[in-house]
């Protein structure tokens, strides 16, 4: 198992993806330096506990960056359209970090994208991502993972507890294939690039575990939980002015929409979960518990 000398720099450590690119890395004994922006906060107090090291740096502040990132092997990114500055922040944010990460003179970035961020959606935050993208291209040698739809997004109408039937509602219709990928094997794959960068042809991969329409994703929850469960498709109406959300979901039902490189993905990860395996580790939804 391959180990870097110098600690690997992890933005986003405290969060979902992040945190997944933390484990694999510590799995693999390398060592980890977390950038973040409240050192004293709990999560950050919970990777310490764990042998990480914690820095504090802000993304919208290059300066601190480039001083964190200062002597590392490798740095992996993530950029996120929360907050009130959206997509515009995003991008922002994204390009001081590439920036800083050139003038650190960090050897190599691998950044989470999305699926499709190069195929010109027009879905704003992919278009943010892009842009990223962009900049990390051109300053910095980059590695740009793209996942698919995280299988994780299902899991709070898993989450009931009970014991009845179990309804699973998107705005997307139940016949449209859906290519999905578990958050943890973004995170080994991200692992795996970190380390060898070389371990892949090209500069990217699109990266997903499964691919099946939300009626056959009702089939597989009923199977591996032994609850009865359906799928109802809801109106892109609900989603109401959120323009983001509606550019997405209507891209989805526009087939093929994420194209998804299933072999390369298991390259990286070769026990990627497909999505039976990933309910089959919801363990609080199972009937009776």
């Amino acid at each position: 198992m391959a180990q870097l000398q110098q600690p690997i720099a992890v933005i986003g450590a405290t969060g979902q993806q992040g945190g997944s690119v933390v484990d694999a890395l510590l799995a693999r004994k390398q060592a980890v330096r977390a950038l973040v922006r409240d050192a004293e906060a709990a999560g950050a107090h919970a990777l310490r506990a764990r042998g990480v090291e914690v820095v504090a740096a802000d993304q919208e502040d290059g300066e601190s960056l480039q001083r964190a990132l200062t002597e590392v092997a490798a740095l992996f990114l993530m950029t996120t359209f929360e907050g009130a500055d959206g997509t515009e922040g995003e991008a922002r944010r994204g390009v001081t970090v590439a920036d800083a990460a050139a003038r650190a003179g960090v050897p190599h970035v691998v950044y989470s994208s999305v699926g499709g961020a190069e195929r010109a959606t027009g879905i704003p935050h992919f278009e943010s991502k892009h842009r990223v993208e962009q900049r990390l291209g051109e300053v910095v040698p980059t590695k740009f993972v793209r996942p698919t739809f995280f299988m994780e997004n299902l899991a709070p109408q898993l989450a009931d507890g009970g014991s009845g039937e179990l309804v699973l509602r998107l705005p997307v219709a139940g016949d449209v294939p859906l290519q999905m990928i578990a958050v943890r094997d973004i995170g080994a794959a991200a692992a795996r690039l970190l380390v060898a960068p070389d371990v892949i042809d090209g500069d990217a991969v699109e990266l997903a575990g499964d691919e099946l329409t939300m009626a056959q994703v009702a089939d597989r929850v009923a199977s591996e939980l032994g609850r009865p469960t359906r799928y109802e498709g809801l109106p892109i109406d609900v989603l109401r002015d959120d323009e983001d959300m509606r550019a997405m979901f209507q891209w989805f039902a526009t087939v093929p929409a994420y194209q998804a490189d299933f072999d390369l993905t298991r390259h990286l990860v070769p026990d990627a979960r497909d999505f039976a395996a990933w309910v089959s580790g919801q363990g609080p939804a199972r009937a009776g518990n």
